[in-house]
């Protein structure tokens, strides 16, 4: 059975319809860490990488699964934030939210420097320039009505699918000797050195690399608490994640190690435009451009979005300034998306005027965030289910509670691999440092709070008693 989501209470309205959040679903997992990062995935492991691939995306299946089984049961806009407040406490829900606000923020930032400098490409205009263009159009999309997000993510979404499955179905073609002058060839996944070139460490050296680029999949949850039936859009979202990693990712990857020779991919650049250059497809650096533009202003879109929610939470549970709990009278949450703009504004001028310190120094501070969160997640998941072991829960974890713990445990050698290599130590560190100031400033408000006479989460009782 499911409770009212927290959306309705406060003010949301739940205006998304099941196409939009079945499309967020879909899309958000593909991002330019697939159409760009592969490459240097592949440079680094050879044809072995698309079982990175496939052994990430099986840590972020179950993660997702262990959401799923609490997000059907209890809808929020808060999602997990939610979920680790009533399993361990406030200073869970306290940090996990300000962490994934303070992850997404940043990528709102990245993001719209990143776009700007693809259309770099066909305009000729300063980068900071581009940037604020991009930001400003998307932060006017968010503002207008979560509908209006909704349909600009539906299209977006919708078109990296579809460019993606042409890609599979014309690579397929190509690898099976269904294209004109080609025959069976799968020589390339163990010639230049093998299938494991640079041994099978390498493997799972770049699963800090993959992970990353599959973070996003929980954007679904939180996006579902505004549509009108969230518990089934839900449902449908984490039920369908593994289809599309397998597809999406692996199916991709797969194809690129069997087209292009791996010791030829350069890591930066676009191992897709090096395949279709070989399959002979004219215009394949425009239309991967194209492509990849269109992948970051997805991203940027659910970023601005995301991050205005998860603020919206916090202010609700009286742990963010008042005014950002607000909503306008399309029940759009405008303080909440302005003051993360206003952010990613400020990031925009970080890369301008100081790419190499200040933007840089932002960019690791919030690097192991996302995982730091993931983790909070499943313990979450883990302490719900132990509580109540017999509720009658509409999506279960599947092998509850040993595929749970293994979760766990994956995403803590995820962090400790990030430890161990030297370009990603800096990432663990700073997120560490992130975080212990974050529960520092979490009981400095507890301990205002408490001699106030006024406790956590206050507000967002008032809200929904009103």
């Amino acid at each position: 059975m499911t409770t009212p989501t927290n959306s309705s209470q406060a003010g949301l309205r739940p205006d998304l319809k099941n196409r939009h959040v079945t499309m967020i679903a879909m899309g958000g997992i593909i991002g330019a860490g697939l159409f760009v990062g592969s490459g240097a995935v592949l440079s680094s492991t050879g044809p072995s990488s698309f079982l990175t691939y496939f052994l990430s995306g099986l840590i972020v299946v179950c993660a997702m699964r262990m959401l799923g089984e609490m997000a059907v049961a209890h809808p929020s806009t808060g999602s997990f934030v939610e979920y680790s407040r009533k399993a361990l406490g406030d200073w869970a829900g306290f940090s996990s939210g300000w962490l994934y606000w303070y992850v997404w923020v940043i990528v709102v930032g990245f993001e719209a420097v990143a776009g700007a400098g693809i259309l770099q490409y066909w305009i000729d205009l300063p980068l900071w320039v581009l940037s604020l263009i991009l930001l400003a159009g998307l932060t006017l999309s968010n503002l207008t009505s979560v509908r209006s997000f909704g349909e600009f993510e539906f299209w977006f979404a919708g078109i990296k699918v579809v460019a993606i499955l042409a890609f599979i179905a014309l690579g397929a073609a190509f690898v099976l000797g269904l294209w004109p002058g080609r025959s069976l060839d799968f020589g390339n996944l163990t010639a230049h050195g093998g299938f494991f070139p640079n041994g099978p460490q390498a493997m799972l050296s770049t699963v800090v690399v993959v992970m990353f680029a599959m973070m996003g999949p929980e954007i679904a949850t939180i996006a579902a608490a505004e549509s009108k039936d969230p518990a089934r859009s839900v449902s449908k979202a984490t039920n369908s994640v593994i289809l599309r990693i397998i597809t999406f990712y692996v199916g991709s990857v797969f194809l690129l190690a069997v087209i292009v020779p791996w010791s030829s991919v350069k890591s930066g650049q676009s191992p897709f435009v090096a395949a279709m250059n070989v399959m002979g497809i004219p215009g394949a650096d425009s239309v991967m451009n194209g492509l990849i533009l269109v992948a970051v202003l997805s991203c940027l879109n659910s970023a601005i979005f995301t991050a205005s929610r998860m603020l919206f939470v916090l202010a609700g549970k009286n742990e963010a300034p008042a005014a950002l709990v607000k909503v306008n009278k399309r029940g759009v949450p405008a303080p909440a998306i302005l003051a993360s703009t206003l952010v990613g504004f400020l990031s925009v001028i970080a890369a301008a005027v100081s790419p190499d310190t200040v933007f840089l120094f932002l960019l690791n501070s919030s690097g192991a965030l996302i995982l730091f969160v993931y983790l909070l997640m499943c313990v979450s998941q883990i302490v719900l289910r132990m509580r109540n072991p017999k509720a009658d829960l509409p999506l279960r974890m599947w092998l509850f509670p040993w595929l749970s713990l293994l979760t766990t445990a994956a995403i803590v050698a995820v962090l400790v691999l990030l430890g161990v290599r030297e370009d990603t130590r800096s990432q663990l560190w700073l997120g560490l440092g992130t975080w212990a100031l974050t529960l520092v400033v979490f009981g400095i408000r507890r301990v205002r709070t408490s001699r106030a006479g006024r406790p956590v989460g206050a507000r967002q009782d008032e809200l929904a008693g009103s």
